[in-house]
């Protein structure tokens, strides 16, 4: 019998692949909030903690990865590890398993003593290693692994375990707000685009939609506060109008970052998690460089602690 030629898969569009990447987030929030809100401490807790691991270990995995198609060196297995045992090790400390749980002076000063311990840990590795050559590079690209998914994941646990307030629902804000950045630079974007922010870096962003991300997340963020204020009441509408401008831009900045990276990489997704969306990284983006300034401004701004 002849062969029959089976016909390409066609490529997704654009709002397909949008679509697909907003529900696979929203399907992964659903589980951690609703396990953040269950009432069961414990539930609560421990469910947190194994999703972190998991987009740590997976979204490491896929930045590796990436920097191997550049043809770079990383200590690929080091960095996996470090970065679990950084999850966990924050977590520990702000459940109060480690030490006080109201300090997070206390906690940051783990994170900066693992760091140490890291990179030290990183050169006793190149000492050892006897093809490797690259031992700058290898320790670069390893670190700044580490630093760009577990420790930046690590300020989500920091919003979600803060002290004297119900961290919650200031992570559920978080998310919310970042995620509206997405879906109003994309709408707004799509309709009426037509000025390139970066090109050479990611083609379909324009300026309108990142005017877009920015009007669509402050006013989300002002509709969040007035209906939760009574849960979040360190925040008042102009927080919500400062913090919806600076997580919405903020967030258009992770996502080019990411792409950034993908350029570079030669690659169109960060990995293949997800079949024709991406990887985990490609849903994680923007709520990687988001995730510091809500608690920066958590702590230093709100003063709530």
């Amino acid at each position: 019998m002849p062969e029959q030629n089976t016909p390409p898969v066609p490529a997704l569009t654009k709002k397909q692949i949008f679509f697909r990447r907003l529900t696979s987030f929203l399907i992964l929030w659903t589980i951690i909030l609703s396990a953040l809100f269950s009432g069961n401490k414990l539930l609560s807790d421990y469910v947190f903690l194994i999703v972190m691991v998991l987009l740590a270990w997976s979204g490491l995995v896929e930045f590796y990865g990436m920097v191997e198609k550049r043809d770079l060196v990383c200590f690929k297995n080091w960095g996996v590890i470090g970065g679990i045992l950084l999850i966990v090790g924050t977590f520990y400390n702000l459940t109060g398993k480690l030490g006080r749980m109201d300090s997070p002076a206390r906690v940051n000063d783990f994170e900066t003593g693992f760091l140490i311990l890291f990179v030290l840990g990183l050169c006793v590795r190149q000492f050892v290693s006897r093809s490797n050559t690259a031992g700058i590079l290898a320790i670069s690209t390893t670190l700044f692994g580490l630093m760009y998914v577990p420790w930046l994941l690590n300020f989500i646990q920091k919003i979600n375990f803060f002290p004297n307030v119900d961290g919650h629902f200031y992570l559920l804000y978080f998310v919310l707000i970042t995620k509206f950045s997405d879906t109003g630079a994309y709408a707004v974007g799509s309709l009426i685009g037509k000025h390139k922010m970066i090109p050479r870096i990611s083609p379909g962003k324009t300026w309108e939609g990142f005017a877009g991300a920015i009007v669509v997340s402050t006013l989300a963020s002002l509709v969040f506060v007035h209906f939760a204020h009574n849960k979040m009441p360190e925040m008042n509408w102009v927080h919500a109008i400062i913090l919806g401008v600076i997580l919405s831009a903020a967030a258009v900045v992770g996502d080019l970052i990411e792409s950034l990276f993908k350029r570079e990489a030669g690659v169109k997704d960060s990995g293949k998690l997800f079949p024709g969306i991406g990887g985990i990284l490609d849903l994680l983006d923007s709520l990687l460089f988001n995730a510091p300034i809500m608690y920066l401004y958590l702590r230093h701004v709100l003063q709530t602690n």
